[in-house]
């Protein structure tokens, strides 16, 4: 039996005649007359057993987008069910923040007649990335009276997988004109940029002397000179770091959350280049893995694999790592480490074994800054902020420190805040096809 508010409603309605009448017997009376309007109400009500339920729901969504869930109520039975029907997806507003999911509208009322069906639909709201799971579908069905009913929960699995929001789409556009001067298929043209020889073409001012082809300037009797591309099918590695201090937030998201949008910036733009595309995410055993060759296609691989990948609180095997990078590369090639530039990680680990990469790759390590370092470092109204600030300057300066010996290794270093990280490792991505060095 599942009462209703309305049964509450009628208990309430009997202190009334209690109050009058003081007397013992008048009490249980009015207990009796509640609990038999319950129990008519139950015998009159549907069994919500015999309501067949069906969910529709769609295979991904991106974080912060909203989806429809979608179920279907058939009614199996000869009764007419006036049902109340929750769609139990964990709600996001839960205090500690584990759900995946937020309902807007959990319960449904609906009214099935025998035979027939109904459709009701939640929206949901996703707020962070993974599987989002739904388990049971709650169903009550009530009486005539509306003060009691019966209620079962069905199992009806659903699983909603929230892939990563891509915001830092937003700067593809611009990233893809700037490649589009590179390879030359835009008006404006970039003189010297790239290694391999495109085409011939007049010599005119402001052409560098270096690229004048003389036997074809004899040939012809004009002087001519040579174009050229940046490099394609070149291999790009994006290796993500999901050990402990991918964990830290920085302003209202993790480390990983802005690495993983760079991933997707990067993976994307090198993908139109030409690029062969590779992701893994590793701490001490690899997390998650995608590679794809077609350009329409590495965006849905690396957003399907970085989908559920999440901080582990462990410290980077930074050996294991670079041997993970010399399986899967057989010549030069482009590595981008998503990591934190944090001094003690980086001495302990990374500074031993990075040489080894260098050797034989173009290494980039792209590291999230935090803003709030800077505040830090500038106010210094109280005393407890100068010591904040001197703190911070400390910090600076270490990191500071760390990335001059990564470059000293051969390492190229991009540190920005969770916002411009993304844009920059595009940014520094184009310079160095530009420049040849991929």
């Amino acid at each position: 039996m599942a009462l209703t508010s309305r049964a509450v409603l009628v208990a309430l309605a009997g202190l009334v005649p209690v109050a009058l009448l003081p007397a013992p017997l008048t009490v249980l009376v009015w207990a009796l007359v509640v609990v038999a309007l319950c129990a008519v109400d139950v015998a009159l009500a549907a069994s919500p057993r015999e309501l067949a339920v069906s969910r529709r729901l769609p295979a991904s969504v991106r974080l912060s987008g909203t989806v429809a869930a979608v179920l279907t109520v058939r009614n199996t039975g000869r009764r007419t069910a006036r049902a109340v029907v929750r769609d139990a997806w964990p709600p996001s507003t839960l205090p500690d923040g584990d759900a995946p999911t937020g309902a807007r509208t959990p319960r449904h009322r609906v009214d099935v007649p025998p035979g027939e069906q109904r459709v009701v639909t939640t929206a949901l709201v996703p707020t962070r990335r993974g599987d989002a799971v739904a388990e049971r579908v709650a169903i009550r069905t009530l009486g005539p009276l509306g003060v009691a009913g019966r209620q079962v929960s069905l199992d009806v699995p659903g699983r909603l997988r929230v892939l990563p929001e891509f915001a830092s789409r937003r700067h593809l556009p611009s990233r893809l004109a700037r490649l589009r001067e590179l390879d030359g298929r835009a008006t404006v043209q970039v003189r010297g940029a790239g290694t391999e020889f495109d085409s011939l073409r007049e010599y005119v001012d402001g052409d560098d002397v270096r690229s004048i082809d003389w036997r074809a300037t004899a040939r012809r009797r004009e002087v001519v000179v040579r174009t050229w591309r940046p490099e394609r099918d070149r291999h790009v590695l994006l290796v993500v770091d999901t050990s402990r201090t991918s964990a830290a937030r920085v302003l209202d998201a993790t480390r990983l959350e802005a690495s993983v949008e760079a991933a997707l910036l990067l993976g994307v733009l090198a993908a139109h280049a030409g690029d062969r595309v590779e992701l893994i995410a590793y701490d001490r055993r690899v997390r998650a893995r995608a590679a794809d060759s077609h350009s329409s296609r590495v965006l849905p691989a690396l957003a399907e694999a970085l989908a559920g990948v999440q901080p582990a609180l462990v410290e980077t095997d930074w050996p294991g790592l670079v041997g993970q990078v010399r399986s899967r590369l057989s010549r030069r090639a482009l590595v981008v480490l998503l990591t934190s530039l944090d001094p003690a990680a980086v001495e302990q680990g990374l500074l031993d074994v990075v040489g080894g990469l260098t050797r034989r790759h173009q290494v980039v390590l792209a590291s999230v800054a935090d803003p709030e370092l800077e505040q830090l470092r500038t106010a210094r109204r109280t005393v407890e902020e100068v010591f904040d600030a001197a703190a911070a300057e400390r910090t600076s300066l270490e990191r500071a420190a760390v990335g001059v010996r990564l470059r000293q290794r051969g390492v190229e270093v991009v540190e920005a805040s969770p916002d411009d990280l993304a844009p920059r490792l595009a940014d520094t991505y184009l310079a160095l096809k530009a420049a040849g060095r991929l």
